[in-house]
This record gives C-alpha cells, structure tokens and sequence, in this order.
C-alpha cells in the first residue's frame, strides 16, 4: 500500500491535482466516489466530477465500506472522506465516537489492500466555527479522522490556492 492523503479547503484544487497525479501513477487509474446524492446541487457537483474525467478513468462508487472493493494493483483516487465519514456520521445518528471507531476500522480493512491510495479530505476547522451542535461535532469528527489518516500516510500534501505544498 502506498498511502497520499490531499487535504485543503473546499474548492484548493484538491481533486484536480488528485487526479493529475493519479495519471502519473497509471494509465488506467480508479475514481472510488463515496457521495451520497443529497439533493440536486449535489447531483450537479458530482455530475462534474464525473465529466472532469476520461475514458482512461474506472468510476466505482461506495458510500461506507470500501474494503469490499477489489483494488489490488490499481492506483485509486478515493474522493472523498468528508463525504464518505458523512455518511458514517449520519448513520451513527450524530454519535461522534461511533462514526470515528465505524469509518477507522473500515479504513484500517482498506489499507489492507495492495494499491496506491490518493485520499482526499477536506481541512473544515480552518474556517468559520459551525453555528449548529452537529457542525461543531462533525467538524471535530472530520479533524480526528484526518490526522488518523494522514498519520498512516506516506505522502501528505495540503493544497492552498490550487497550489500543493508538500507536508510529509
């Protein structure tokens, strides 16, 4: 396994550089979305995600348990885990402990596999402090999770201003 972890702020260029370096790593990378359509906004956004790639791409979609994918030998741009510990979190009916044990022992099954792994996170606790009790536990839920994985990383590079600044 070889682990990048991309993190920035909501729309740094995150994905675009994921996938830039994904087609470096492969010819025939894999793009595993684990978003829920929540409404048409978000229908839309991943429309365009799904439109910002090409025929050299593989689109597997997975809302919580990654690990039953095969992904042995593939390079995987994973996109992305505020999304994937969304469903977690929602699922565990806000019970911030429960999302963050559920979503790190399916990520711990993942890092089991054989592939190159380019996880994409959002860094939602650098801005404004969320108005609502769920906000702040998410925001808390999100910032664990992260440096769990990012901890497991081989690679991690935080993007600002769609440029990458490398940080391990």
């Amino acid at each position: 396994m070889q682990l990048y972890y991309i993190s920035g702020g909501q729309r740094s260029g995150k994905s675009r550089y994921a996938q830039e370096l994904a087609l470096q790593l492969s010819a025939t990378p894999v793009y595993l979305a684990t978003s829920r359509a929540w409404d048409d906004d978000h229908r839309q956004r991943i429309a365009r995600h799904v439109a910002d790639r090409d025929e050299r791409w593989t689109t597997l979609e997975e809302e919580k348990y990654l690990s039953r994918l095969d992904l042995t030998g593939r390079t995987v741009v994973l996109d992305c885990v505020t999304l994937w510990l969304t469903n977690f979190f929602t699922d565990a009916e806000y019970e911030v402990e429960k999302a963050l044990q559920q979503a790190q022992q399916e990520f711990d099954k993942l890092m089991l596999q054989e592939c190159t792994l380019l996880v994409i996170s959002n860094e939602i606790g650098m801005g404004l402090h969320a108005s609502t009790e769920a906000g702040r536990k998410f925001t808390d839920l999100q910032g664990w999770l992260n440096q769990y994985i990012a901890q497991r990383a081989d690679h991690a590079i935080f993007m600002v201003s769609g440029l990458p600044l490398t940080i391990k």
